[in-house]
C-alpha cells in the first residue's frame, strides 16, 4: 500500500493537491471519482462530500486531511527533504499568504463569479472587503518578488499559485504583469507539469 491515498475528481481543486503531492515526492495512489459517482462510503472520510481528500497511512493509523491549504502544508511537514517548508525568516510570509489565498482571495473570487455585490457599508463584515482591494493587495506583494516568500519556492506557492493560475485561465483574476509573471514561473516547475499531465489525461474521454 502506498503511504497516501488521494481521492479526487478530474478538473477540480484536487489538481492543487496532486501538484503538492508531486512537489513533496509523496508515495501515493489515487482513487478517481466523478461528480456523479462518489460512493456513499466517501462521506465517512469527508462528510461534506468534497474533493480532494488525502489519507495518510502511518504507523497503523489512517490520518484524514481535507482542505487544500491543509493538504499542502501537511505534505510539506511530512516530506522535509524537498525544502518546501519556510525558514524561520519566511514563516510569516508563508502563513500569511497561504491563509490569504484560502480566505480573502477565494471569497473575493467566488463573490465576483457569482455576481454578488457587497454594499460599501458592509465591506467590514466581508472578510475580503472588496474584490479590487483583495486583488490589489496580492498584486502589490507579488510585484517585486519571484515567489510568495521572496526568491525561493515553498509549498505556499502551490496553493497561492494555483489560485493565480486558475484565475488567469478562467478570467476571474485580471491579467496583470505580477500575476502573469508569477504564473509563468510556477508553470515551469517539473512537478506541476507532471501533475497536470496526469490530470489532463484523466479528463480525456475514453477511446
Amino acid at each position: 500500500m502506498a503511504a497516501f491515498t488521494f481521492y479526487t475528481v478530474a478538473m477540480s481543486r484536487g489538481m492543487i493537491a496532486r501538484w503538492a503531492l508531486h512537489e513533496a515526492g509523496a508515495d501515493y495512489e489515487h482513487e478517481m471519482m466523478t461528480w456523479e459517482t462518489r460512493p456513499d462510503s466517501y462521506r465517512a472520510l469527508n462528510p461534506m462530500n468534497k474533493v480532494p481528500t488525502l489519507v495518510h497511512h502511518h504507523n497503523g493509523h489512517d490520518h484524514v486531511i481535507t482542505e487544500c491549504a491543509a493538504i499542502c502544508h501537511y505534505l510539506a511537514e511530512t516530506h522535509p527533504g524537498p525544502e518546501l517548508l519556510p525558514t524561520v525568516e519566511e514563516k510569516a510570509d508563508y502563513f500569511r499568504w497561504m491563509f490569504f489565498a484560502a480566505g480573502p482571495l477565494e471569497q473575493a473570487i467566488v463573490t465576483k463569479t457569482m455576481g454578488w455585490e457587497v454594499p460599501e457599508e458592509r465591506r467590514a463584515t466581508a472578510g475580503f472587503g472588496s474584490f479590487d482591494l483583495t486583488v490589489d493587495t496580492l498584486d502589490g506583494w507579488l510585484r517585486d518578488r519571484q515567489f510568495v516568500c521572496g526568491d525561493r519556492f515553498t509549498m505556499a506557492d502551490v496553493y497561492v499559485g494555483s489560485h493565480v493560475d486558475w484565475g488567469l485561465q478562467f478570467g476571474t483574476l485580471p491579467q496583470r504583469d505580477a500575476f502573469t509573471g508569477y504564473r509563468d514561473r510556477i508553470n515551469a516547475r517539473d512537478a506541476k507539469q507532471a501533475a497536470n499531465a496526469i490530470d489532463m489525461s484523466l479528463m480525456e474521454p475514453p477511446a
